[in-house]
């Protein structure tokens, strides 16, 4: 599968990195999937924090860390 040139190229890239359509949210369009991935990028929940501590705990304790 490769490309004769640039424009192909970024047709079969997009083909192959785009999400299926069965995981895409209706009614979602590009501009607005930038915009909340963009306001969420970098942004930790609690819930994600205790699990990266319990994460972090349990591979502390198979080290031997004290």
């Amino acid at each position: 599968m490769a490309a004769d040139d640039d424009a192909e190229r970024r047709r079969i890239e997009a083909r192959l990195y785009t999400r299926p359509k069965e995981l895409r949210k209706p009614g979602s369009s590009r501009r607005m999937a930038s915009r909340t991935e963009g306001s969420q990028r970098g942004q930790m929940t609690v819930q994600d924090a205790t699990s990266l501590m319990a994460q972090l705990a349990a591979q502390d304790a198979q080290l031997g860390a004290r």
